[in-house]
Formats: C-alpha cells, sequence, structure tokens
C-alpha cells in the first residue's frame, strides 16, 4: 500500500475509534431520553427539554479530550496490554465529576433532568465499555503482521544484539513488522582508528542505503549503550532518512519494560520505577485507611473481646502475638495478630506449615478465616502499616529473600498492608521455593507501579469476597 493510504489507514483507526466512543455517549443520550418521557409524560416531544443532548455532548467532549492527550485512540496503545476498560471507566467518572463542577459554578444544574442525568451516567459506562471491548477486538483482528496498518521497522545492531532482540521479543505480539536488518561487523580493537572508521562508515552506508529502499515507518538502533562512539555515527547516519528513529538500550529494556522518557526540572532521563507515592496520593491512602480502621474497630470491637475469650480458653498464652517485621524504608515494627499457635521458648524463627503441629484448633480458624490478621488495624492506626501493600515478612525471611530474589527490598519503598495485591491472588502462606516468593514479589512490585485509590479499593473487595484471597491460609 503506498505511504499517503497506509498513513490515512492508520489515522483512521484513532478517528474511527473517537466516533464510536462519542457515537455511545450521544446514542444513549437519545435512548435515556425517549424512555424518559414515554414513561412519565406518555408521550415524545419534538425537542427535547431535559437537556439530555447538551449533557451528554458535554461529558462526551471532555471523554473525547481526555483520550486524545492520553493517546488512547492510538493503534499503539489499543493494541497494548494497557487496563482499557479501567481507564475508561476512569475517564467516565471524572467526565461527570468536571461537568457538575461547571454545572454547580454556573448555576445551571437546574436546567438538566435528575432522573435523565442519573439515568445518562448509570446507562452510559457500560455503553462505553461495551463499544471499547468491540473496537479493541476489531483493531486486534484488524492490525495483523500481514495489515497496511501495522508498523514497519528496520533492525540496526550487532549480531549478537539483534538476536537478543529476537529472543525476547515476538514482533507479532507487539504490533511491529520487521522487514529488514542491519548487521554491523565488529570491528578489531587492535586495528588502527582509521580502517575501524572506515570500517564502520561502510556498515553504515549499506545500511542506509537498505534503509532508503525499503522505507519503514521506524529504525532501532541495537547498539548497547556502553558503546557511546558507535551509537553517535549510527545516530548521524541514520538521521539523514525519513523514518522515526529508536535507540533501545540492550538488556535493560528487558528488565524494566516499563521504561519511560521523564523530564525531573530541566533535567530528562530514563524513569524505571516511580518514586515512592506523593504528597497528595500519601494524604489520600492515610485519610482511608485511618477512616477505614477506626470505623472497622469499633465494629469489630465485639468479634475481638471474643476471639480473645476463646484463645485464652483454647491454650495457655497471651491474646495477641507481636513479631518485628521490616515496614516503610525497611524500618522495623512490631506486627498485631491474634494468637494462632502455642507459647513455645524457640527464639528461632520457623515458617508456619500446612498441618503444623504447633497452630491451636482455634488458631486455625482464625488462620484460615484470616481473623488472625485484624489486630493489625491497630498497626494501621498507628501509622505503621496500611490497609492495602505489600505483607511485611519476618525479618529473617526479609534477610534470606533481599539477597536471593531481584528487587526483593523495592517491597520496602511503600507501607506494608494487611492485605495486598499477591494475597488476593492465592500468593500467601508457606514459600517452599524461591519461585514462590518471586511470584509474590512480582504482584508486590506491579502494586507499588500501578498503585490508585481504586486499586485498593479493588484489594479490599477480593479480600474479603474472592475464593483466591483464601487460598493457601492455614
Amino acid at each position: 500500500m503506498p505511504r499517503r493510504r497506509r498513513a490515512a489507514f492508520r489515522a483512521g483507526i484513532p478517528v474511527a475509534t473517537a466516533l464510536a466512543d462519542l457515537a455511545a455517549i450521544l446514542g444513549v443520550a437519545a435512548l435515556v431520553d425517549l424512555a424518559y418521557y414515554v414513561s412519565v409524560q406518555g408521550d415524545i416531544p419534538a425537542v427535547s427539554t431535559s437537556g439530555s443532548f447538551e449533557l451528554s455532548a458535554l461529558v462526551g467532549l471532555f471523554v473525547l479530550l481526555t483520550n486524545l492527550v492520553r493517546e488512547d485512540y492510538s493503534i499503539e496503545t489499543l493494541l497494548s496490554d494497557r487496563p482499557h476498560l479501567k481507564r475508561a471507566a476512569t475517564v467516565w467518572v471524572g467526565a461527570w465529576a468536571i461537568a457538575l463542577v461547571i454545572g454547580f459554578a454556573t448555576k445551571t444544574t437546574q436546567d438538566y433532568s435528575r432522573l435523565v442525568s442519573l439515568g445518562l451516567f448509570v446507562s452510559g459506562l457500560p455503553a462505553l465499555l461495551i463499544v471499547r471491548t468491540l473496537a479493541l477486538g476489531v483493531v486486534r483482528r484488524a492490525v495483523t503482521p500481514a495489515s497496511a496498518s501495522i508498523n514497519r521497522i528496520h533492525l540496526v545492531g550487532y549480531e549478537e544484539d539483534i538476536a537478543r532482540f529476537y529472543a525476547h521479543n515476538d514482533a507479532e505480539a507487539l504490533g511491529l513488522r520487521v522487514i529488514g536488518t542491519s548487521y554491523l561487523r565488529r570491528i578489531d580493537p587492535m586495528g588502527d582508528e582509521a580502517s575501524r572508521r572506515a570500517q564502520m562508515s561502510e556498515d553504515l552506508d549499506l545500511a542506509v542505503s537498505v534503509v532508503r529502499f525499503l522505507r519503514p515507518d521506524d529504525v532501532f538502533i541495537l547498539v548497547p549503550w556502553s558503546e557511546a562512539a558507535d551509537i553517535e555515527r549510527c545516530i548521524d547516519a541514520f538521521l539523514r532518512v525519513p523514518a522515526a528513529l529508536h535507540l533501545r538500550p540492550g538488556s535493560v529494556m528487558d528488565r524494566f519494560p516499563d521504561l519511560k522518557l521523564a523530564r525531573v526540572g530541566r533535567l530528562s532521563g530514563i524513569n524505571i520505577g516511580r518514586r515512592p507515592l506523593q504528597a497528595g496520593e500519601l494524604f489520600l491512602k492515610r485519610t482511608l485507611d485511618l477512616t477505614l480502621a477506626l470505623v472497622a474497630l469499633v465494629l469489630l470491637a465485639p468479634l475481638f473481646l471474643a476471639v480473645a475469650v476463646l484463645i485464652k480458653l483454647d491454650s495457655p498464652g497471651p491474646v495477641f502475638f507481636r513479631q518485628k517485621r521490616y515496614g516503610f524504608n525497611q524500618q522495623p515494627f512490631g506486627v498485631y495478630k491474634f494468637r494462632s499457635m502455642k507459647v513455645a521458648q524457640d527464639t528461632v524463627f520457623k515458617q508456619a506449615t500446612r498441618n503444623d503441629s504447633r497452630i491451636t484448633p482455634i488458631g486455625a480458624v482464625l488462620r484460615r478465616s484470616n481473623i488472625d490478621e485484624l489486630p493489625q488495624l491497630l498497626n494501621v492506626v498507628l501509622g505503621e502499616m496500611s490497609l492495602v501493600g505489600p505483607r511485611p515478612h519476618a525479618l529473617a525471611h526479609d534477610r534470606s529473600f533481599e539477597n536471593r530474589i531481584a528487587l526483593y527490598a523495592r517491597r520496602h519503598n511503600v507501607m506494608p498492608g494487611i492485605t495486598g495485591w499477591a494475597q488476593v491472588n492465592g500468593l500467601r502462606g508457606e514459600t517452599l521455593t524461591d519461585l514462590d516468593m518471586e511470584r509474590r514479589v512480582q504482584h508486590d512490585l506491579h502494586y507499588i507501579d500501578n498503585w490508585s485509590i481504586w486499586f485498593d479499593i479493588r484489594i479490599m473487595f477480593m479480600t474479603v469476597f474472592s475464593p483466591r484471597a483464601y487460598k493457601n491460609a492455614f
């Protein structure tokens, strides 16, 4: 397909997706308006007086502008593994919040039917999600390695770097088609500088000629960043061809798949991980934690009393069990739990196992139901823990796994939690192998890098209602 037609085809997909969103919003507004007048007034007026069209158009405008700014309509985004439906729902709620603020500020909320507005808000979200799901399905079926809209790329680098690219990347799964490859010969380090420059120039001239002939959309330079001089020569050579030019820093990209360019002040750099929560995020999370923890402690006071009595009747020893754990920034604190084991004199830590003889009859019930974790609400009130976060492990575990599991210590970049993303996915209990802990750590790091207040609420909901949250509890 000619380049202009390909460009038009690629531009048409985002436009069609945006129009589909707008059509869904306006279509729902028309149906809600029709249902309102038929059910309430018994007739269909020639012109709507509920203001549903104006309101839906305003909300639709906010939805489209937000998605355009976030590039949610681009082919690359539609083909990515982002949580598309969650992002669409967030935009929908945000657009309505802005519309309400504007209506309140301009004193125009009385111009719209409250019943119609509520119906539009409730009905519009599922309609938008359905349209987005259909759009994702259509785009992912249409954009195949053989389609005209897929990005055509050309690889340039040393043989081992190009081989590593193919080993770690599936071009088709990434929505790409590799149309050419240019190999650079390794320069003899013992050769003179003139010979080395001549060999590199020869390889680059040939590569540029191939790129001019194939006319790819993008050129990826896979030369390792340690070869700074060679990268400079590649950049100088390929800036002369009409294609987007990309640098890919080898194995670093494979270790941190969410790399992105970020600016701090006037300084640019590659961001490989988000910092701990910002002040506003911390305030929001702490407010939610403190509010829910205090309410839970009041409501659960009778249960606490009943459990305390049962523990004292079941076996001699204290009601609460307190053990040192590492919290935020690896600061030690004492975590509270209902005692579920017999009191032992042995000070050496030994992880609980399935059918552990140390677990009391009441303790087994407490552990299976997660009730033994409830006293950690006190840690939340004291500011030592959060309701949601990576679960704190015993100090012996921390010291052991920190040296064996990559990025294990990064779990301490946020406050530990009573529950977490790993736990609601069944990753809890005994860790028999390093692989068990690696899976848990991967989920904890996913939580850290994708935190939102809605993510916390989702995890809390799953903690109570998801069967997986009780898996491996013993």
